[in-house]
């Protein structure tokens, strides 16, 4: 358990760093932007609890906002999804699976795994985006910002899982 609770402090502080020095840079086509650090959020166990994934989040976004200097929208971003992913990993996932799985393109299935982590971005982007804008006079700017980094977000997401493949 100690190790599990190390790895995903490794985990955070690595995605912590590189979307704070090198992913909030890019700015693809003014519209993509990777937001990479969910994929801790993704990745957590089945069958942790709420408030527990709701906690990481926060610390999560909230150090996301401090390198960004964005006052807590990452933050209520990130605890939406929290929030959110046992719901959208329950409609996902396999009824026969087993109780305690790390969702991933290998314990999930491809496509089930494709639409978890698409919707849990997807859900995520929405959220961060709209606080962002604040309104409803830009609402087709905002959903193309929502969609291309979404994306983005999922195809970055898909090759870390590629590069993560166990053997």
């Amino acid at each position: 358990m100690l190790i599990t609770y190390l790895q995903k402090i490794v985990w955070f502080i690595g995605l912590v760093l590189l979307q704070a020095l090198v992913l909030n840079s890019v700015h693809i086509g003014g519209y993509a932007t990777p937001l990479l650090y969910v994929y801790l959020l993704l990745r957590f166990e089945s069958d942790a609890s709420r408030n527990e994934l709701m906690l990481w989040a926060f610390f999560l976004g909230l150090l996301v906002d401090v390198f960004s200097d964005t006052p807590g929208m990452n933050a209520a971003a990130a605890v939406l999804l929290a929030f959110v992913r046992p719901f959208v990993f329950r409609l996902f996932a396999s009824r026969d699976a087993v109780e305690s799985i790390v969702p991933s393109w290998w314990t999930m299935g491809g496509s089930s795994y494709l639409k978890y982590a698409f919707v849990c971005i997807l859900v995520h982007h929405a959220a961060l985006f709209s606080v962002e804008y604040f309104s409803f006079a830009h609402v087709w700017q905002v959903m193309l910002h929502v969609v291309c980094s979404s994306v983005l977000t999922l195809l970055c997401v898909l090759a870390i899982e590629f590069m993560r493949r166990r053997k």
